[in-house]
């Protein structure tokens, strides 16, 4: 009797400890504004799992973290660079990168505009400082307010690549920190240029075409929309099979990460 009482007491810690160790299971994950959408929507479906904090700083800012061990999860509308990579092996950081999704940058203006597109040249030549008044464009004669995102963002690394092929902007280009910080100041100033992801994109801005081409799902998803870029997950190393960190980092995979994923604007990189 003695034997089973003390056993029955045994599985009862056992469990107890268990139950413990599984709700005081966290995830940090730190990064991209961009992504960030799709890591609250990920979190909010694993919230019975684990305690996940999700914080939106940027790509550079979570390649940082994951490089100073700050974080568990990088996520980065960008892949990570050389520097990067050398500043996590200097540490013992192996970063693993997990394509998430099908995003494009995409120049927006104020919905009152009546100018519908643009080509890569005149964007960016906007930029440069080159073009200045909305009427050379086909616009009423009003000034054009530039906003950019800060230089550490993976989305001003796509713009700074692909459209400024890497030509510096003019000193009047106003920078913020965040695609929900453009989206508000392009909305509220009739003049404004800025560009976001595709999922910031709505009614309160007018999303331009690119060389004829509109961002969209389909154009993004049959790579002919010229400013397209894949978003990730960065994990040092590969996660360990049955682990939260993989079970998040693969949920895209999944029909329900896709129709999250789908849900927020982006492009789903699988599809079932």
């Amino acid at each position: 009797m003695m034997k089973i009482t003390v056993r029955i007491l045994m599985m009862f810690v056992i469990t107890l400890l268990a139950g413990n160790a599984m709700a005081a299971e966290k995830l940090q994950i730190d990064g991209s504004t961009t992504v960030g959408p799709i890591g609250d929507a990920f979190a909010e479906a694993f919230k019975d799992k684990v305690s996940i904090t999700v914080s939106k700083t940027g790509s550079g800012d979570g390649a940082a973290a994951l490089v100073e061990g700050r974080c568990d999860i990088a996520m980065m509308s960008r892949f990570m660079k050389d520097k990067e990579y050398k500043a996590a092996v200097n540490k013992d950081i192996y970063p693993v990168a997990h394509a998430i999704a099908m995003d494009g940058v995409c120049p927006i203006v104020h919905p009152s505009n009546p100018v519908k597109g643009l080509t890569s040249d005149q964007i960016r030549a906007i930029y440069k400082g080159e073009i200045t008044n909305w009427k050379d464009l086909g616009g009423a004669d009003r000034p054009i307010v530039m906003i950019s995102r800060d230089t550490s963002s993976g989305t001003y690394e796509t713009f700074h690549k692909l459209v400024m092929k890497k030509e510096k902007m003019t000193d009047s280009v106003e920078y913020v920190n965040s695609n929900p910080q453009a989206h508000a100041r392009v909305k509220s100033t009739v003049g404004a240029i800025g560009y976001v992801g595709l999922g910031f994109l709505d009614r309160n801005v007018k999303a331009l075409t690119i060389d004829g081409i509109k961002p969209s799902q389909s154009t993004i998803s049959k790579g002919t929309f010229p400013v397209s870029r894949p978003l990730f997950l960065f994990t040092n190393g590969y996660p360990k099979l049955g682990s939260v960190v993989h079970a998040f980092c693969t949920f895209h995979l999944t029909e329900e990460g896709q129709e999250i994923i789908e849900d927020k604007g982006f492009v789903p990189v699988t599809d079932y």
